[in-house]
């Protein structure tokens, strides 16, 4: 076995994965991640879905091509120059509700939302207001995140942040976790 990736790639992955470089955005999910974030939005069949953290939008059309027809994805950000690029190869697809907003504010005006996936792949729903994401969960929803492992772009004193998020989750007893020394490093966590 090889962590070759042996799925079709999204129609626009290219496309996006050019614009992400020509753009200098280098916070994108890596590829095994974004293999592993279709596989099992093919697991939640008309389900509801959110991404905290669209970034270009990479991530973002590996869940669409998991998704089936029935499902929705609302994707924010609050960057509108990576956001756009998201939009320009994106937006046709109308099962994608893309957000330019605050992570704070949309929390605050979206907390009755229910959802059986989330990617927090940025500070909201993360390092900052992991109770109120995991609260919008539904029973076996996935809570899906990322870049736990040390990043060569990680600011200092992000490992302690690292480190803190995942003793609180494991301190959780509404969530079966497992954590995959993978990637970037994978946390996967089921609403009980």
């Amino acid at each position: 076995m090889t962590e070759e990736i042996n799925q079709t790639y999204p129609k626009a992955y290219q496309q996006i994965n050019a614009a992400t470089v020509a753009s200098g955005f280098s916070m994108a999910s890596d590829i095994l991640t974004c293999s592993l974030l279709k596989t099992l939005a093919t697991s939640k069949p008309s389900g509801s879905f959110l991404e905290l953290g669209t970034g270009t939008g990479l991530s973002t059309a590996w869940i669409l091509a998991g998704m089936d027809k029935h499902s929705t994805l609302i994707s924010i950000d609050n960057d509108a120059r990576f956001l756009a690029i998201a939009k320009d190869f994106l937006s046709y697809d109308d099962r994608l509700t893309l957000i330019d907003t605050d992570g704070a504010a949309w929390f605050g005006k979206n907390n009755d939302k229910k959802f059986d996936y989330i990617f927090a792949d940025t500070w909201h729903g993360k390092y900052l207001l992991l109770d109120e994401a995991i609260a919008m969960l539904n029973k076996g929803g996935l809570y899906i995140i990322d870049d736990m492992l040390p990043q060569q772009n990680w600011p200092d004193g992000h490992q302690e942040k690292a480190i803190k998020l995942i003793k609180d989750l494991e301190s959780r007893d509404d969530l079966h976790l497992t954590k995959q020394v993978w990637a970037t490093g994978i946390v996967i966590g089921v609403k009980k």
